[in-house]
């Protein structure tokens, strides 16, 4: 029990910790990111508005769009990626889960609802988090977080 919930407790803090993150970046040093690096004594990447420094582009493909968050935990097979990217609406899902299954990620859930839409989907590489919402003065946004399974 307690590895399952070290499994499913460290990437919910990673994720709390990017979400924040990119209202904290600006012209001055980004605390969570000394703070994330400090605890963790890992290589933390927070706040660029490109796709990160070792992201699997290849791999894990992200719908074209304006990149408004990318970041990254760690290096090498053990980085879990976070990427937030502006997209035209909650449809966009449809799409990103044409190019995801087309790269070879197989579905594993995933829903609508007026408010947005998830997909989950696996290779044998990576494991990918996508979720679809409004994002207030970014309109709608597509948000992916990407774990090497190895990191799993």
């Amino acid at each position: 029990m307690t590895t399952l919930r070290t499994r499913v407790t460290a990437p919910i803090a990673i994720i709390l910790a990017m979400s924040i993150a990119p209202a904290l970046t600006g012209c001055f040093g980004n605390p969570v990111e000394s703070i994330i690096e400090g605890a963790t004594g890992g290589q933390v990447d927070l706040g660029g508005t490109t796709l990160p420094d070792g992201y699997p582009e290849a791999e894990v493909p992200v719908i074209d769009g304006e990149i408004v968050f990318g970041g990254a935990l760690g290096d090498g097979s053990g980085a879990i990626y976070n990427v937030t990217v502006k997209v035209s609406g909650a449809s966009a899902i449809d799409d990103i889960k044409a190019q995801l299954e087309g790269a070879g990620f197989t579905t594993q859930a995933g829903g609508d609802t007026t408010g947005g839409a998830t997909y989950i989907g696996n290779t044998d590489a990576w494991g990918v988090l996508v979720v679809v919402s409004e994002d207030g003065s970014n309109g709608w946004v597509a948000n992916y977080t990407v774990t090497s399974t190895s990191a799993q």
